[in-house]
């Protein structure tokens, strides 16, 4: 106890940074999570596939221009068939980006090296005045 009270700066310091560094994984942006502009980039460059793994209410309610519409449920069962190329870049997409996040682990598990989440989702690509299509 004695060592806590004595050290308790270094103690909140280490706390300070331990959050700072797990911020962006709870945050949505963590490993194979990519910004708005980033998605944009890969869609024109390298011909990157879209798939909003939102339900079909939310999707008809506004999505990415020329997204295919995968729920997050039905996945892992249709996404070979949806998308047939697997070394082009995946960009996965839903409401916030927390859905999106699961699914990039079920596209690399199912052969989508380049699946990529969009950090923020769909609340991001609107706030980035980018194109949205509805159903």
């Amino acid at each position: 106890m004695k060592f806590i009270i004595d050290n308790w700066m270094m103690i909140t310091v280490a706390l300070a940074s331990g959050g700072m560094l797990l911020w962006p994984v709870i945050n949505g942006g963590g490993p194979g999570a990519l910004t708005a502009e980033g998605a944009v980039q890969l869609i024109n460059r390298e011909k990157a596939v879209v798939v909003d793994v939102c339900e079909s209410e939310e999707f008809a309610a506004g999505h990415v221009v020329g997204a295919k519409n995968i729920p997050l449920g039905e996945l892992e069962g249709k996404l070979d068939g949806a998308v047939k190329n697997k070394t082009v870049p995946l960009i996965l997409v839903c409401k916030s980006g927390a859905r999106s996040a699961r699914a990039v682990a079920i596209a690399k598990k199912l052969g989508f090296e380049k699946a990529q989440s969009l950090s923020g989702g769909m609340g991001a690509w609107r706030s980035a005045n980018l194109p949205v299509e509805k159903a």
